[in-house]
């Protein structure tokens, strides 16, 4: 086993990457060439404003050594729980060490983007010890965007009773845009993102209602369709469907104070997106997209709108790779207040996102010059930030 370096904590001050701190307030944080000349559906879509945190910030890294860390819980009492999409569950103490290997979880498909993707603590979990994750499944030849369900055993070394809930079906034979991200809705029930699956084949499964591809999907603690689902009681459609016509999600949030559902997603060449995600709404893939093919090519018709079809809130043409997303609610970094969170694998940096009347107003760009592909985001307990990026640390941000 490759043995696991814990780093000792090294305080920075300040958390603004080196393009930021020359960024001209007023003027946007990014100063690329777009990839298309799609014109946005109403001012401040995209390219908005740049802002600067004015908090004076600590950022250290506090765990170096996982295996391509993919999600992060923090748990009631302050610890964190870490996934590796490799296949194993980590814990990291309070002194910021590495549990072994949490033992008991199924076999993941590790192949591509697949693995040990996101995972979620039960709310009541200080009394049942309940989790809730999402991995990527190999069976019968094909893969599938799988969750599950356990409970950490009271020694805290293996998870027992571990069973699946929900497939996302159809599986297909392929290896990419699983989605994977799970969170729990007020209510007790589970909200959780699949993907298309990349392919030309599969990506018209977006928009078909008999399919579990590239949605937001609605499922109870037992992996049933959730009370109230948008599509309940039709025949032709699978009623776990929350909202459809996405690409590739790997961000969920609930507003703090709204309580809407906000989705982060990826786009091709361009196109990433922000959106709130209304019960029973098409968000159009791969009809309309502010983002074209890889190689250059217009996807579809090359249009953005089209009637019937969600806008995004905001999007960004390059793309900065939205993952992990959190609202934050804490008090320490007022500033932050309610603000969207996003790690950025391609852009190598944290995302933040000012919001007013459900549009951003204002964008920053925090930690850039640490070179990172940024995976997941969790608020601790004090209002401190973690992050974990593909490279195996822990960053934690916090006020100086």
């Amino acid at each position: 086993m490759k043995t696991l370096i814990i780093a000792a904590a090294l305080s920075v001050s300040g958390c603004h990457d080196k393009a930021q701190d020359t960024i001209v307030p007023g003027k946007s944080v990014e100063t690329e060439k777009p990839n298309t000349n799609y014109k946005p559906a109403f001012e401040g879509q995209t390219r908005i404003q740049g802002i600067k945190t004015t908090t004076a910030l600590n950022v250290e890294e506090i765990v170096s050594g996982l295996s391509k860390p993919w999600g992060i819980v923090v748990l009631n009492d302050g610890r964190l729980l870490i996934t590796e999409k490799t296949g194993t569950l980590r814990i990291v103490d309070k002194a910021n060490k590495l549990s072994q290997p949490v033992t008991g979880l199924p076999e993941v498909n590790s192949n591509g983007q697949g693995g040990l993707l996101d995972i979620v603590a039960d709310p009541d979990f200080a009394q049942n010890r309940m989790l809730y994750w999402v991995f990527s499944e190999r069976k019968d030849g094909k893969n599938a965007t799988v969750v599950a369900k356990g409970k950490l055993a009271n020694d805290e070394k293996a998870v027992e009773n571990a069973q699946v809930i929900y497939r996302a079906e159809p599986a297909y034979d392929g290896t990419l845009h699983y989605g994977g991200r799970i969170i729990f809705d007020k209510d007790g029930n589970l909200f959780v993102s699949t993907g298309e699956r990349s392919d030309l084949v599969t990506r018209p499964q977006a928009q078909q209602l008999n399919s579990a591809l590239g949605k937001v999907l609605k499922i109870t603690k037992d992996g049933k369709s959730a009370p109230g689902n948008p599509f309940a009681g039709r025949n032709d459609v699978r009623p776990e469907i929350y909202s459809y016509g996405h690409r590739n999600i790997q961000g969920l949030a609930l507003h703090p104070e709204t309580g809407d559902l906000w989705e982060g997603e990826f786009g091709p060449r361009g196109g990433d997106e922000i959106n709130i995600i209304k019960p029973g709404k098409n968000y159009g893939w791969p009809i309309i997209t502010y983002g074209i093919e890889y190689d250059g090519k217009t996807i579809g018709d090359g249009i953005t709108q089209k009637e019937g079809m969600e806008q995004p809130v905001y999007y960004w043409d390059p793309v900065i790779s939205p993952s992990g997303m959190i609202f934050y609610s804490g008090d320490v970094i007022p500033e932050w207040k309610n603000n969207l969170l996003i790690a950025c694998l391609s852009g190598q940096h944290i995302d933040r996102l000012d919001i007013k009347n459900n549009k951003i107003a204002g964008e920053e760009r925090l930690l850039g010059d640490k070179n990172e592909r940024f995976r997941d985001l969790a608020q601790g307990l004090n209002g401190e930030i973690y992050a974990v990026t593909d490279s195996g640390k822990v960053f934690r941000i916090s006020k100086k």
